[in-house]
Formats: structure tokens, sequence, C-alpha cells
């Protein structure tokens, strides 16, 4: 984002944060209802470029927002949506991009307000591998010819009952938006959700299951490496043969055994 834009997102999170008060509902409904405003804007191009009109005032902006969106979400949506549109954005993508972020968030604090922030970030980690470790479903998931409506349907299918209604909730959303790598865009949700929790991920891949112990003692260097509390997800990857490759943002550590003979390969030749 350019200053404009990142200025007018951290107003809007601002209004999100005054607005969450109050019982982890206020938290589920503004999220959902936020993911239902970006589902117009995404349909309807006017609508989202006299939104993020400069030319226009910010208290217009504001005006048209609860004009066409009023009655039919909440209070607390309705101020973080009209402190949002009264923002100067560099570019309309951008408010809807932070949209979207927002309802993220919000979802992620409900889950948080009710004790199962984890299992929502471990269930979205989980979603990513399994996503990436089936082309076919990622292929369906990605499909620029089917609706929204056709992958919330095929996601419904596959995870209702088996994780958190949150967790499916994140993950409609996403897939819904999404035209590329729907395995990154769960991993993105995973270390929101970490990152709310003031921790950083570490993305493991493991050539055989860590036990519990090697999991604390695995994050426990982690934290003393980055001085922040670690996230610790992990892949079982046997091509490996043997060891861990960690990586957390841009940092890699391959400590795994076919990284020891391709750095000997490297010395020898």
């Amino acid at each position: 984002m350019y200053a404009a834009s990142r200025e007018a997102s951290s107003r809007a999170r601002e209004a999100l944060s005054a607005a969450l008060t109050g019982s982890d509902s206020v938290a589920a409904t503004t999220g959902s209802e936020l993911f239902a405003v970006v589902a117009v804007l995404d349909d309807q191009r006017s609508l989202r470029v006299a939104l993020a009109d400069k030319s226009v005032s910010s208290s217009a902006r504001a005006e048209l927002a609860e004009r066409v969106f009023g009655g039919k979400i909440s209070a607390a949506t309705t101020a973080v949506l009209t402190t949002a549109v009264a923002q100067d954005w560099s570019r309309t993508r951008d408010l809807v991009d932070t949209l979207v972020l927002l309802g993220r968030e919000s979802l992620l604090r409900a889950a948080a307000d009710r004790g199962r922030i984890d299992a929502v970030e471990d269930e979205l980690f989980r979603l990513g591998r399994i996503v990436e470790d089936n082309p076919d479903l990622e292929q369906a998931l990605a499909d620029r010819g089917k609706t929204a409506a056709d992958k919330h349907a095929l996601l419904r299918r596959l995870l209702t009952g088996k994780v958190e209604e949150l967790t499916l909730q994140l993950a409609e959303q996403a897939v819904g938006r999404s035209h590329g790598d729907v395995g990154v865009v769960f991993d993105e949700l995973s270390d929101l959700a970490a990152s709310l929790r003031k921790q950083i991920v570490a993305h493991v891949r493991a050539a055989t299951e860590l036990t519990p112990q090697q999991r604390e003692h695995l994050a426990a260097s982690l934290q003393r490496i980055y001085d922040k509390p670690v996230t610790v997800h992990v892949q079982i990857d046997p091509t490996l043969l043997a060891g861990v490759v960690v990586r957390i943002g841009d940092d890699v550590i391959d400590g795994s055994a076919v990284g020891r003979l391709q750095r000997l390969r490297q010395s020898l030749g």
C-alpha cells in the first residue's frame, strides 16, 4: 500500500477495535457482515469506485455507504464501514482489501473471545496442507469458472462438523475471492491468527512426526532466536530423510539430511 492507504487502513482498524466491545457475538457478526459488504462491492464496480472516490467529500462517501447498507448491517459494522470509506485511499482495491482484513480479524477476535483461536489457527494451517496435497481439490477451489456459492458448498460438504464454524466462515470467504494458490491463502489466515496472539509462525517440514517434547524444544529454541513467542506448525515430508526445515517469514533454517547432503556436495564441488 502507498502511504495514504496505509494511513487509511490504520484508521479503519482503530474503528474496528473501538467497535468490537462486548460479547464475542459482536465480533462474529461484524466479521460476517464485513464479508457480506465485500461481496457486494466485488459485484458492483460502480459502487466500490464511488465509495473510494477522493474527489467526493468523506462525509458524502460515508452517507452513501449508510444509504446502501443502512438497516442491513449492525451498528458496529456500520461504524467500521463508514470510517473506512471516509478515508482517502490510494487505490479502490486497498479499501476492499482492508475490509477483507478487518472481516478476518473480527472473526479471529470472536474465536479468541471464545477461547478457540488456537484451534482455528491449527485448522487453517491443516486446511492449507490438505489443499496442497490434493491437486484436484486445489483446482476446484481456485477454478474461475465456479461461483463463490459453488466453492462454499464444496467446503461445507467437506468440513461441516469437522472444524470450528469460524474456521469454515474464514475458509469460505478466502476461497470465494481467491483465484490463485488457495493453500497460501490458508497459511496467511493461520499467520494472521498467530499475529493477533502476538506470536510468529514457524512452518516446519519434518521427515517424521515430532513428539510433543520435540515441538516444545523447537519452539523454545526459536523463541530464544527471535525473542518472540513462536507457534510451530509441522508438515511431514519423508523426502527430507531426517531432520527438519524451518521457515519463519523469509528465513529458512535447513537442518534436514537432504540439506546437509546438498551442502556437502557443494563443498566438494
